[in-house]
């Protein structure tokens, strides 16, 4: 079924345009690729590299997709609700999907929507002992994926004793095999009458950048509301086809008539993609998006500014994961079409989406002040989204009344309230208490990110609220220090951590010395640098001369003048999903012991 391209379109040559339609009222997200096949049944919904080939393509030897249209992969994911309600699965049940990013994985998320599971979704990059500790939280009922993940489901069984309601992509002794569902007549399935957007969709892990990864609750309105924000704003009309470099967007597209490609790639290791391959699946569906992490555009983007490779017919690029530096923005922006734009949406796996800026905006406008200090501009909320910055506190704030506002201009915490706002944790339930405001009948979520609102009523990030550092001389935030060191051409990006200063020991006014910095916790702040490859300081010499321009940098503005010590590393330790938020934790103790 998947290879068949009979009546299959994409691209823009082919493209059937369709005005928007509505999705919003639908009470199951699973639904919302069943609308989409009844307006275009006959369009490529998803491509994926057919298996068993090269791990890159070449100019005489470009890669081969499968593919598969909406209506294909509604009446298959139809099959799928079907068969596991004849397992005895109900609404409600926690299975765990464990399936690569292609076909496989749209049709099986889908289907098991449709069926009301609430699906646990697993980055298999977040590591082994990560990723068992997050299934074992979960408490599946069962587990959706391939041979290796039932393998590690029975080697460590007694992590999950609830895992009777078994579904494997293949064979597998004890589970029923997903092959069986292909014999089911999808016409017989029918949705479950009494379904509601409140109720339960999935289960999604933070990337864990600031502790052990949380899982979070989404129900369907989380999902729906989420793709609706995201037509709306960036005016996405059916028919378009996106390269997707992160599989979860896959679920937006299809709610919105969107064809998904999925280029050949680890989407766990978006930063070393090969770059032809994305512009090989770019220019086979004529795509004109593109969704990938800031790291995996600097490589695409640099790759192509090196070989003077363009891709005209891309006119949206969206970047996601953490905040895009200007120069990754301005090579981005060279490459595609004229008229088109990247965009830099903001938010996190508890709030998406929250703000949105454009490569347009920043480049004209905000970079010049985030290079000198003032962080990095998100731009300005999406509409369904309420927002205040509040003043920082690491306590919990049950009611909104025990929170203060500041004024624009002024450092705070940023929370948010809004439909596509999720409203719990169902691992790490603790947390709930740090990051849920209760507001009448309504909640806010608190980001756990610091920054201000300027005259415009757009937010300043200026790094996380557990990232900050606590001198001697007052606060200190990453992301305006970095933002400034980062404008060194030789640096690729850089992480300001805070180490103990002289093991704890400060000298008072009158000489003498007590062990009080650790009692206030206080820190000495060190900047972590990574510099370009090419730009690594091989002798002593090129050394002491890269630290002397750092040093002059740094004390050129007032927010870096405290920073004294600076270390190289080769790369900073940064997340699984997108390589490019920077595990800051690991880096001080790492620099406490590279210093005397």
């Amino acid at each position: 079924m998947h290879n068949s391209e009979q009546n299959q379109t994409f691209g823009h040559s082919e493209r059937q345009e369709h005005p928007p339609w509505d999705f919003e009222h639908l009470p199951n997200v699973g639904l919302t690729l069943t609308l989409t096949a009844q307006h275009t049944p006959d369009r490529v919904a998803v491509a994926a590299p057919k298996s068993g080939q090269p791990a890159r393509c070449s100019e005489d030897r470009p890669l081969e997709y499968d593919r598969i249209t909406f209506g294909q992969l509604d009446a298959a994911s139809n099959q799928v609700a079907l068969g596991v309600q004849k397992m005895g699965v109900t609404p409600g049940t926690r299975l765990a999907l464990m399936v690569p990013p292609g076909i496989e994985f749209v049709k099986m998320v889908f289907g098991l929507f449709k069926a009301g599971v609430t699906v646990i979704l697993i980055d298999p990059g977040m590591g082994r002992k990560n990723m068992i500790g997050c299934l074992a939280e979960a408490k599946p009922d069962g587990i959706v994926g391939i041979k290796r993940a039932h393998l590690a489901r029975w080697l460590f069984r007694r992590r999950f004793p609830k895992c009777k309601q078994n579904v494997v992509v293949g064979r597998w002794p004890g589970c029923v095999s997903s092959r069986s569902f292909d014999r089911l007549d999808s016409a017989q399935f029918q949705p479950a009458k009494n379904a509601t957007q409140e109720d339960e969709a999935a289960i999604i892990f933070t990337t864990g950048s600031t502790g052990p990864p949380k899982g979070v609750l989404y129900r369907h309105r989380n999902f729906i509301q989420q793709a609706a924000q995201i037509r709306d704003y960036f005016q996405i009309q059916p028919g378009s086809t996106d390269v997707s470099g992160f599989p979860l967007f896959a679920l937006f597209n299809t709610a919105m008539g969107t064809t998904t490609v999925f280029p050949q790639m680890d989407a766990t290791r978006p930063a070393d993609v090969y770059p032809p391959n994305i512009i090989d699946a770019v220019n086979q569906f004529d795509a004109d998006q593109s969704f990938g992490s800031p790291a995996l555009w600097n490589t695409v983007s640099t790759w192509c500014e090196s070989n003077q490779v363009k891709l005209p017919g891309i006119k949206r690029i969206l970047s996601a994961g953490a905040p895009v530096p200007p120069d990754v923005l301005q090579r981005v922006r060279s490459i595609i079409a004229d008229d088109g734009d990247a965009f830099t949406p903001y938010g996190a796996t508890e709030a998406l989406p929250v703000a949105c800026n454009s490569a347009s905006v920043v480049l004209n406008e905000t970079a010049e002040k985030t290079r000198t200090g003032f962080g990095t501009c998100v731009g300005h909320k999406f509409e369904r989204i309420d927002w205040r910055v509040i003043e920082i506190s690491d306590e919990p704030l049950a009611q909104v009344s025990q929170t203060k506002e500041v004024p624009a201009g002024t450092i705070g915490e940023l929370m948010v309230r809004g439909p596509a706002v999720t409203d719990r944790y169902v691992t790490r339930t603790s947390a709930n208490a740090d990051h849920k405001v209760t507001d009448g009948d309504t909640f806010w979520h608190r980001m756990g990110d610091l920054g201000y609102l300027d005259d415009q009523n757009r937010f300043w990030f200026c790094g996380r609220k557990n990232h900050r550092i606590t001198t001697a001389n007052g606060p200190m935030y990453t992301i305006p220090c970095e933002g400034i060191i980062n404008s060194h051409p030789k640096v690729y990006r850089s992480a300001l951590v805070g180490v103990t200063p002289g093991n704890g020991v400060e000298a008072n006014e009158d000489g003498s010395n007590q062990i009080v910095a650790a009692a206030r916790k206080l820190k000495s702040p060190v900047m972590v640098i990574e510099p370009y490859r090419k730009d690594w300081p091989e002798t002593e010499a090129a050394r002491e001369q890269f630290l002397s321009e750092l040093q002059q940098l740094a004390l050129a503005h007032e927010a870096t003048q405290p920073i004294a010590q600076f270390l190289f590393r080769q790369s900073l330790p940064v997340d699984i999903r997108h390589n490019s938020k920077i595990f800051r934790e690991q880096l001080g103790p790492w620099a406490e012991k590279q210093l005397p």
